[in-house]
């Protein structure tokens, strides 16, 4: 986002006055019936109204979602595709990405309060919110204790639209130095579908070979997408 950029406010002349009650009236639906009441453009409203305080932002709430498809899709786009849309200003990309950041720390937060065998649709939330949306494969691994605590979530690598390099001495060395008993992989296919890949299960068997002689379990290989999630343990591949 270079300094040429125009500022979020000078894309757009002031909203008109009858605008300011429509806001009151978006937030008042949010205030009692919370955001199943709202359209996904109208949660945008909301969120946009911080950033452009003296504009009409339904047309680019509207066009936000034309471009990316959903909420959780343009709060988790890309900055620099955030960047083309006309109108869409630094201050506003910032709101977006504050969004994404406090969803994904909150599930993070739920994640560690219990065991993660015991709170499995907890985790599947976190790495959908973590990494689904992502336009390039993210390879993340989750390190446990005995107990099945999460003692670190770490993102291992970042590669391409369909390949990510994993190096399975390198994630099992790294489960070693954190006394980790346990793992969870976790990628993304930015394709969308989950369906795991030739390539994605002998990974995993690759890893399974390092880490088991040294005491170390491999949980499941989760893989998530836009259409959902694959689990390699549930689908009976590793």
């Amino acid at each position: 986002m270079g300094g040429k950029r125009e500022s979020d406010q000078g894309l757009a002349a002031e909203a008109p006055p009858h605008y300011y009650g429509h806001r009151e009236r978006l937030r008042e639906r949010f205030r009692e019936a919370g955001d199943e009441a709202l359209s996904d453009y109208e949660l945008l409203e909301l969120v946009l109204f911080r950033a452009l305080p003296r504009r009409d932002v339904k047309p680019l709430a509207k066009t936000l979602i034309a471009t990316f498809g959903s909420f959780a899709e343009v709060v988790s786009a890309p900055v620099a595709r955030l960047a083309e849309v006309k109108g869409l200003g630094d201050a506003a990309i910032t709101e977006l990405k504050l969004i994404q950041a406090a969803a994904s720390r909150l599930l993070r937060g739920e994640v560690k309060k219990r065991p993660i065998l015991s709170s499995w649709s907890a985790v599947l939330d976190y790495c959908r919110t973590a990494q689904a949306f992502a336009d390039r494969e993210q390879f993340r691994v989750l390190f446990l204790d005995k107990r099945n605590q999460l003692i670190a979530d770490e993102l291992q690598q970042v590669g391409t639209v369909d390949h990510t390099p994993v190096y399975p001495r390198e994630v099992v060395k790294r489960a070693l130095e954190l006394s980790a008993t346990a793992l969870i992989l976790v990628h993304n296919h930015p394709s969308g579908d989950p369906t795991p890949s030739r390539a994605d299960i002998q990974m995993t068997q690759q890893i399974i070979a390092v880490a088991n002689p040294l005491g170390i379990s491999v949980h499941d290989h989760i893989i998530v997408g836009k259409e959902g999630h694959a689990s390699l343990k549930g689908l009976k591949l590793v």
